[in-house]
């Protein structure tokens, strides 16, 4: 292991540690805080209040650190413009919905025409100067690669908008979205040292502001990331799986945002076409398992676990 893993790792945690001390009540003093449905799980409306968009902690921590790193290693600069292009679109989100109070923040025309302008670039980028980016790794083939561009190149628009969604919608206990992506992070970390990548820095520097973050995120959270934490992380996930050339393997290791998105539209199309029954008790699906009795902490466990797992098989495939 390179002392630049080692070095973005304790630099993006030590930024993340020593800012939430001062961001968190600079949020709850502009009064940020987070709204919970009254429809929604009882346990959580304590939680309202609670300083959201705390993701400015996970992003600062990421930019200041890969921006020590990036004169050595410029492939981390796709991974950094998709992260801080769904930041800052998670971050007009928040803004308009708990600064502004309006309650629906960006419209969904809105949000989907930013994130298809920021997946542009970031697809017009990599054909430009890095277009290896686009031959996918075939896992459990021994190194045999698909490369068909026509099929590849609009693969990314389904791949970045369902994966930066997907995280999006794991965001929804103290915890969940940070633990699950921290494995994935350290997964991306073992694979681009395995690799030669030259990205570690970045994926060092995400799993270390994710584990300060959890510091003041963990149950009972102190802070929530919100949008501007959710849709920037999954910009990062998105990205990196693409410089590394395993997009493929998002399904695997990404199971748990990939059955939260699911979760989300089976809920909503069971709920149309039997004219308001619900499949699951309430989605996404950890909610679902709150109102069967499970605790967050055992959701956030399990969820982690999980991925853990799935990174571990990943591993194994390439």
């Amino acid at each position: 292991m390179s002392i630049e893993v080692i070095l973005a790792l304790l630099i993006a945690f030590a930024i993340s540690v020593l800012l939430s001390p001062f961001v968190i009540p600079f949020l709850r003093k502009l009064k940020i805080g987070n709204t919970e449905r009254e429809e929604g799980v009882q346990s959580h409306l304590k939680k309202a209040g609670t300083p959201t968009m705390g993701g400015l902690i996970i992003l600062i921590s990421v930019l200041i650190t890969s921006l020590l790193f990036v004169g050595r290693y410029p492939r981390i600069i796709p991974i950094l413009f998709l992260t801080l292009g769904f930041g800052i679109i998670g971050f007009l989100d928040d803004y308009l919905k708990v600064v502004l109070r309006r309650s629906d923040g960006l419209l969904p025309k809105q949000k989907f025409l930013l994130q298809v302008v920021v997946t542009t670039v970031f697809v017009v980028y990599i054909l430009v100067v890095d277009p290896d980016c686009l031959v996918m790794l075939l896992p459990f083939t021994h190194g045999m690669y698909f490369d068909c561009k026509w099929i590849t190149v609009p693969l990314v628009y389904f791949v970045v908008l369902g994966t930066v969604n997907g995280v999006n919608f794991t965001d929804g206990l103290d915890g969940l979205a940070t633990g699950v992506t921290t494995m994935v992070a350290v997964f991306f970390t073992v694979v681009a040292i395995g690799t030669h990548a030259e990205i570690e820095p970045i994926t060092a520097a995400v799993t270390g502001a994710l584990l300060g973050f959890l510091m003041f995120n963990s149950h009972p959270a102190k802070v929530f990331m919100g949008d501007t934490g959710s849709l920037a992380l999954g910009g990062f996930v998105a990205g990196t799986a693409y410089v590394l050339q395993i997009p493929i393997l998002i399904p695997v290791f990404g199971l748990i945002y990939l059955i939260e998105v699911l979760s989300v539209i089976i809920q909503v199309t069971y709920f149309k076409k039997t004219g308001g029954k619900r499949f699951f008790k309430m989605a996404p699906i950890h909610h679902h398992f709150e109102l069967c009795g499970w605790s967050e902490t055992q959701i956030v466990a399990l969820f982690t676990v999980v991925t853990a797992l799935l990174c571990l098989i990943c591993l194994y495939g390439l």
